[in-house]
């Protein structure tokens, strides 16, 4: 092979390989310009979220640092976008105490949410002998003793926007809903079985996406 032949190839690859290379830096620079430009245009706003009640079936220390909990929780989303809807993709919501997780996560099917839409959700969130801090353990009690216990429901997940036929966007979402509970006193409450308690909040949440 002679090596007018080999410079001949190599410069033919090198050739193939730039194109390949400005290819892609094209086709992902027009990507992040129409995502600048929807961004812009249509300044997607983060979903409104609102606990409505927490109904309580069992909150529970077993042992010196085991909870057994469960509740029902209503939450409301809302759009507050006119012209795009909103894709909720794997959604978890669970409850914390002190920062830390005391149920399972409890998923929430993936949802479309079109434009100023509401939806509500009322999944079942529990967990059985779920081992807390010696520290929490100590709050718990002295809360439990002064009848009152805050809690925080946390919705975990994803979402992206939909503008016309374009989806774009892929954003952490995270909710924290603050849900002070009076266990001492059930007047606070609505009874609504022989052990379950149902309090009502109509409570903003906190929300960051």
């Amino acid at each position: 092979m002679s090596g007018k032949h080999c410079c001949d190839k190599w410069a033919w690859r090198r050739k193939i390989l730039k194109r390949i290379f400005w290819g892609i830096v094209i086709v992902g620079s027009i990507s992040l310009v129409t995502f600048l430009i929807l961004r812009a245009v249509f300044k997607p706003s983060t979903p409104n979220f609102v606990l409505q009640d927490a109904t309580v079936f069992a909150f529970d220390v077993t042992s010196p640092n085991l909870l057994t909990s469960t509740f029902q929780v209503t939450l409301s989303s809302s759009n507050p976008n006119d012209r795009m809807g909103v894709y909720y993709d794997k959604v978890d919501v669970y409850a914390t105490y002190c920062n830390q997780q005391i149920t399972l996560r409890t998923a929430i099917h993936p949802t479309y949410q079109g434009q100023k839409d509401t939806n509500v959700w009322s999944p079942f969130i529990y967990g059985t002998a779920v081992p807390i801090s010696p520290y929490n353990a100590l709050l718990l009690r002295q809360d439990q003793a002064n009848g009152a216990v805050q809690l925080t429901i946390e919705i975990d997940g994803g979402v992206r926007y939909k503008a016309g036929s374009i989806i774009y966007g892929r954003h952490r979402l995270n909710v924290r809903c603050r849900a002070y509970i009076n266990f001492g006193n059930r007047t606070n409450g609505i009874v609504v079985g022989e052990n379950a308690v149902k309090y009502q909040f109509l409570q903003s949440c906190s929300v960051s996406a």
